[in-house]
């Protein structure tokens, strides 16, 4: 079954050379983009999505979440926005209570909070364990997260949870805890950071999970500066999250690597943060993803919009570089070919915006612009 979409205000492909056309149409066929050109030349097709003079975008690309939780932490969001200082020690809050609650209504939970990205034009997510903190909690989580997306991310290395002895848990994460975890995950990560893992703890944890066939990505430098970035570097990981602090150092590593720097501007807005330069990572060639980082303690947003929004208005990007760095960006951040764009050959993952053009996700914030999500031409 094909469907040409036509009657398109503004269709964004990231063709190169082309990333927008204007009088356009596009063509889906087997859940992929066939064509794309200009709307008087469509091929004919089995049906017809009208899109009624709206923009179309590709659909966002999230490649940070942690949405594998139970409970909340509102009242550590208002302690912070009367003044109280963020730190890493936050999520044992959120520890116990995601051991606490049973698989069924963990399930629940992830399945409404996936539910609630897809309706603001999420079509690709990442997400990860790091809530338990267990070796039976983080296998749980990660079965659980399997079952919505395919980018899955090992955390187990988020704190050193209470009780523990730092170098006896990365011996556990890196034992027992991944021997369990690596067959439901993608991805292996660290929280590099005072107040959770130091380097060379780090390091243990990353080449561990690489000799289990997992790929590695780190957060990195939200905190203060520190060594995740060239860490990150070093390994050849996809991704540095947060960069929230870089020298002119890390900012030449992630240019001469490759690494994208993962911004999650969302993290930022919750904790009083200082935000960071995107405007300094760009002019030095640096490859840039926005995620949510949707999680209970510093960013409880599931809303790309949102994050593209805040990245125009704080990040110094412009409208259609935060577009790009919420949509191919993520796809580089996860190493997809396959997403993120509009090109011939992309999943037909796209989102029909309530609006004329890509500008009014920036220009209109808050406003629920998204008006219809499609993920391999089906409505998501």
């Amino acid at each position: 079954m094909s469907t040409a979409v036509t009657n398109i205000g503004e269709l964004v492909t990231w063709e190169e050379g082309r990333p927008l056309r204007h009088a356009a149409a596009f063509v889906v066929d087997a859940g992929r983009v066939a064509w794309v050109g200009d709307a008087a030349r469509v091929p004919a097709a089995d049906e017809v999505l009208d899109a009624g003079g709206a923009a179309v975008i590709p659909g966002f690309v999230d490649s940070h979440t942690h949405l594998v939780f139970a409970g909340d932490r509102a009242t550590e969001f208002e302690a912070r926005m009367a003044g109280r200082r963020y730190s890493a020690g936050g999520i044992r809050s959120t520890v116990a209570a995601t051991r606490a609650a049973g698989t069924d209504a963990l399930a629940a939970l992830l399945a409404s909070r996936v539910a609630e990205l897809r309706r603001q034009g999420t079509t690709t997510l990442e997400t990860k364990s790091g809530y338990c903190l267990d070796v039976a909690g983080e296998e749980r989580s990660l079965r659980l997260a399997r079952d919505v997306t395919g980018e899955t991310t090992f955390l187990g290395a988020h704190v050193v949870p209470e009780g523990w002895d730092p170098d006896a848990y990365v011996e556990l994460v890196t034992g027992e805890m991944l021997a369990a975890c690596a067959p439901h995950a993608r991805w292996i990560d660290v929280f590099c950071e005072t107040g959770a893992f130091g380097a060379d703890q780090a390091r243990t944890v990353l080449a561990a999970g690489v000799a289990a066939g997992l790929l590695p990505r780190i957060h990195a430098n939200q905190l203060g500066f520190g060594p995740g970035v060239q860490l990150a570097c070093e390994l050849g990981a996809a991704a540095a999250d947060h960069c929230t602090f870089l020298s002119d150092a890390d900012v030449a590593a992630l240019a001469d690597t490759g690494v994208v720097a993962g911004l999650l501007p969302g993290v930022e807005f919750s904790t009083r943060q200082p935000y960071p330069d995107a405007r300094r990572l760009l002019e030095a060639g640096v490859r840039v993803a926005i995620a949510t980082d949707c999680n209970p303690g510093s960013s409880f947003t599931s809303s790309m919009p949102f994050c593209i929004a805040l990245a125009v208005r704080e990040l110094g990007m412009t409208p259609l570089e935060a577009l790009h760095a919420g949509t191919q960006g993520g796809a580089w951040s996860l190493r997809r070919e396959d997403v993120g764009h509009l090109r011939v050959g992309a999943r037909a993952d796209f989102v029909v915006l309530d609006a004329p053009s890509h500008l009014h996700l920036s220009y209109r914030p808050g406003v629920p612009l998204v008006g219809r999500v499609l993920r391999a031409g089906r409505p998501a």
